[in-house]
């Protein structure tokens, strides 16, 4: 169901301390607008109404948090989610922040000089198989290969989907992005680690039996990466075959 358009988003997003007016101008200095801007670095990419990163946030005070999602009718929601987890420990949200980004091109918003130790994806649009529509999945090596340009070799993605599709996709798309699975569980429910954090769209989804998919995956070495963008591997063939072509010629 499309979410209304909220004509009081924008203003109390504009009055939270903890929401990222600007996010296009913070590129490589995105440490410096927290508290501690020593502590390690979590993204959430499609932090949705807030549900996780309400839960995570104030239970880690060491680290800290950027949720990123699309619009404001969105991270309204979040906004109110995570002020209302803060205000009941009686926590400062000095440790989390929200910001409307275009994850498809956190080249606008992000240099490597913003170092990231961990991203989250939790239940992203799935997008059907075609070639046209994968290429926006967040788990896609395109997307991939962008999330490594802000990440050491060692930080990690942890992902969690509900479609099966997806699911199994990633586990290609993953290692082809110089990305080790260190984990994987096509049931995370059936033996749920400690660690785990059901979101509303988690509970949903289990409610109606399906089982819920999920991975770690640790950044490897440069040299692990194998995947080629499709245009840029169309050109390569192009010039093999046009080399071979000239040498058949010249013989």
């Amino acid at each position: 169901m499309r979410m209304r358009f909220k004509p009081y988003a924008r203003p109390e997003l504009l009055a939270c301390d903890f929401h990222v007016h600007e996010p296009l101008t913070h590129g490589g200095h995105w440490h410096e607008t927290y508290a501690r801007p020593d502590q390690p670095w979590h993204l959430e990419l499609g932090c949705g109404k807030g549900g996780f990163l309400a839960q995570l946030a104030p239970q880690h005070p060491d680290i800290n948090y950027l949720g990123i999602d699309i619009t404001d009718k969105v991270l309204i929601l979040a906004k109110r989610k995570v002020e209302a987890a803060y205000a009941e420990r009686g926590l400062t949200p000095d440790n989390v922040k929200i910001a409307s980004i275009d994850i498809e091109r956190l080249g606008n918003a992000f240099t490597p000089a913003d170092r990231v130790d961990r991203i989250y994806i939790n239940f992203c649009n799935p997008w059907s198989k075609n070639a046209g529509s994968n290429k926006h999945r967040l788990t896609h090596p395109r997307q991939l290969l962008q999330y490594r340009q802000l990440m050491d070799e060692g930080a990690e993605i942890w992902f969690k989907t509900d479609d099966d599709d997806l699911f199994r996709d990633s586990l290609h798309y993953f290692p082809a992005a110089g990305f080790e699975i260190t984990w994987q569980t096509f049931d995370l429910h059936a033996n749920e680690p400690d660690w785990n954090l059901r979101t509303e769209h988690e509970g949903m989804f289990t409610e109606m039996g399906i089982p819920i998919k999920a991975l770690i995956a640790r950044k490897g070495p440069d040299s692990t990466v194998t995947w080629v963008e499709p245009k840029a591997l169309a050109k390569e063939l192009e010039a093999e075959d046009e080399s071979e072509a000239a040498r058949e010629d010249a013989e």
